[in-house]
């Protein structure tokens, strides 16, 4: 190995990546594996929050990767090329199995929540008396329900957006059964929210 095909280790944990070659055989794999074009920056943030690559490692791998035209771009996103698919399909037993699936299962964390912020948004805005959290829960092109909700202060308005985020699902299902006076319903949702807990960072 040379000195050239070391990364910079910074915010690696042990059993990250200490490779260059490591990181692109990774990246490879992730883009055969998801079995769908992925954007480059979804790859970079899972490598780094994971700590298995530095983001600056993961960027400069991913852009080597796709000037030797071993991916390229599909639509938003990146897919493989031949070459690429040659990597991932000969090469992808020279990094650990643990790591592999650790990267996988969060790309597809990043991209499932990707597509939830994109379906249902939220925004907050200031008011003469405090902040409004506007919430907006769609499938697709149909707009399923949206409300407005006044909070005094901006610390419970972040609440507000990150458990609206995390929950929209529960949240349609809660108004709806309210709304319906379907029990049934309701008791599906409120055992849906039993399971879920709040989270107030």
């Amino acid at each position: 190995m040379t000195a050239d095909n070391n990364t910079f280790e910074a915010g690696i944990l042990p059993g990250g990546m200490r490779s260059r070659d490591e990181i692109r055989i990774l990246i490879c794999y992730l883009l055969k594996s998801v079995k769908k074009p992925v954007k480059k920056d979804i790859i970079t943030e899972a490598l780094q929050s994971e700590a298995l690559a530095n983001y600056f490692e993961a960027s400069s791998c991913f852009d080597d990767l796709y000037n030797n035209k071993n991916i390229k771009k599909d639509g938003e996103g990146y897919s493989l090329t031949e070459s690429g698919t040659m990597i991932a399909e000969q090469l992808e037993t020279e990094v650990a199995y643990s790591v592999k699936e650790k990267a996988f299962l969060c790309v597809m964390s990043l991209i499932e929540q990707e597509k939830l912020d994109r379906e249902n948004s939220v925004k907050i805005s200031k008011t003469a008396n405090g902040y409004t959290v506007s919430c907006v829960i769609s499938d697709r092109d149909i707009k399923l329900y949206s409300f407005e909700l006044y909070v005094p202060d901006y610390e419970q308005a972040r609440l507000v957006k990150r458990n609206f985020r995390k929950n929209p699902e529960i949240i349609y299902k809660a108004m709806l059964s309210l709304l319906t006076t379907d029990k049934k319903l309701a008791a599906s949702a409120l055992e849906d929210m039993t399971r879920s807990r709040p989270t107030a960072n």
